[in-house]
């Protein structure tokens, strides 16, 4: 069975009942603003952030309606983040289809991410859970510092690791991380428990980025981004920065200054890729990602009783590390 079967199986009607929950939170009567949330929801993905809530929740104790709403309330709040980043980043395309500011334009897109931000403060406040509203405000500011932190690190000179982490640990595993400990939370776990499940999300993040991140190292139409994107974007990876932290290429480092510069052609990208790739980063990125999922693995044999719940969160980490796109 499939990866994404195994992860539902225990959850299926609780994930039928998010998706009636968000839909109808995405939808408005009136005019451009209905346009452009029934635009939004058509392009849902695989819910693997609510899947997450939905099993932590379930692993201990029960899925109820602050569960949902603080569920609904994450992703309101990651959807919102995505169309202002479509606007940051001047996007034309997300998830295969035209961004909302290139279907409207940049005033109409900030307009309807706040609208949806809104919405998603309204669902976590129906969870009557001042814990897990707190916890979805600091996720905000979190998300936010991490893109500013991201754009920083563009112009800093510096090529690090830690700073790599640092980026992504305020951006995608900050929203894994809060997806493990709203469920634990949602569901009346103890302080200890949810500190650790908030540590197995943080894991899964990481894992989630760096597999991101090493996908822009091939050309391949079903991952559905161009080689090189990232450095096009002025942005260096966990490949390139091993590659770059363990040789002695002067050459490279001139390259990869140009690229934090914003100064970089196809060809140049194109000769940094290669090396990452000869002296060893996909290796090393890969490596760092199976330290990450044994960390991961070791919280799921520890913490988690119910069978189907264990084989579903095994199945999750797995698809994570070894997904294709």
């Amino acid at each position: 069975m499939e990866y994404l079967s195994l992860i539902k199986q225990p959850i299926s009607s609780e994930i039928d009942d998010f998706i009636a929950l968000f839909n109808q939170s995405l939808t408005h009567d009136e005019g451009m603003l209905g346009q452009a949330l029934e635009h939004i929801r058509q392009r849902a993905g695989k819910r693997m952030r609510p899947m997450l809530i939905l099993l932590t929740a379930k692993c201990f104790g029960e899925v109820n309606a602050a569960t949902q709403h603080a569920a609904v309330g994450l992703e309101l709040l990651h959807t919102a983040s995505l169309v202002h980043d479509d606007v940051v980043d001047e996007s034309s395309e997300r998830r295969g289809q035209a961004s909302v500011n290139a279907t409207y334009d940049n005033k109409v897109a900030v307009l309807v991410g706040d609208y949806i931000l809104s919405t998603a403060l309204l669902n976590v406040a129906k969870t009557g859970n001042q814990r897990i509203v707190e916890y979805l405000a600091e996720l905000g500011r979190t998300l936010s510092n991490g893109e500013i932190l991201q754009l920083t690190n563009i112009q800093n000179q510096e090529i690090s690791e830690e700073v790599y982490y640092q980026v992504i640990k305020q951006k995608t595993a900050a929203l894994f991380e809060a997806c493990a400990a709203i469920g634990a939370l949602s569901a009346g776990a103890s302080e200890e428990l949810v500190e650790e499940a908030k540590r197995f999300g943080q894991n899964l993040g990481i894992i989630f980025q760096i597999r991101d991140d090493i996908f822009d190292y091939y050309d391949s139409a079903e991952i559905g981004k161009p080689t090189g994107n990232d450095m096009a974007e002025g942005k260096l990876t966990l490949p390139v920065i091993y590659a770059l932290n363990n040789s002695s290429f002067d050459s490279m480092q001139t390259l990869a200054r140009k690229v934090k510069a914003g100064d970089v052609n196809p060809d140049e990208i194109a000769v940094l890729v290669e090396f990452a790739k000869q002296q060893g980063g996909i290796e090393y990125a890969e490596k760092r990602m199976w330290e990450f999922h044994a960390e991961a693995a070791e919280f799921i044999e520890k913490r988690v009783g119910d069978s189907a719940i264990k084989t579903a969160l095994n199945a999750y980490l797995d698809y994570v590390i070894k997904r294709t796109k």
